[in-house]
């Protein structure tokens, strides 16, 4: 059974400090995948890892280009991708998917239920749930 740690997410403001313990974490790994209802905060959580690894010009959600790619301060490839959109894995090819998450580089993925059967066996998933009053969100790393 994998393991699994959780978080309690109260407001933005911990955003900060939780990506960067992600980043301690699992930053060697090559894919994370990100589930959750719409606005369970994905996108949000994505762009304080993002910022946590040194990039600062951030172009939001890549709902329509399917994926951002950035250079981390330390010259690591980072791809973020949102693949709400796509129909079926034939799509993700088409934008290269394999040779992103095959890569060298960090790939962020939002709604990665579609390319499932494609990511390693050593992805670390991340479970985004909205609770009680909305606010609050728990997050739930599985290994």
């Amino acid at each position: 059974m994998p393991n699994s740690i959780e978080f309690q997410i109260n407001g933005l403001s911990e955003l900060k400090l939780i990506a960067e313990q992600l980043l301690e974490k699992y930053g060697t790994n090559s894919v994370w995948a990100f589930e959750g209802q719409m606005g369970a905060g994905k996108t949000t959580l994505i762009q304080e890892v993002l910022r946590a690894m040194g990039i600062e010009d951030l172009e939001g959600s890549p709902t329509y280009s399917l994926v951002n790619e950035y250079i981390s301060e330390t010259g690591r490839p980072v791809f973020h991708f949102d693949l709400y959109r796509i129909e079926n894995q034939e799509e993700a090819f088409n934008i290269g998917i394999e040779e992103m998450i095959y890569g060298e580089g960090l790939s962020l993925i939002e709604w990665p239920e579609i390319v499932k059967e494609l990511l390693p066996m050593d992805t670390i998933w991340f479970k985004l749930s909205i609770l009680e009053a909305g606010q609050t969100r728990l997050l739930s790393v599985q290994i």
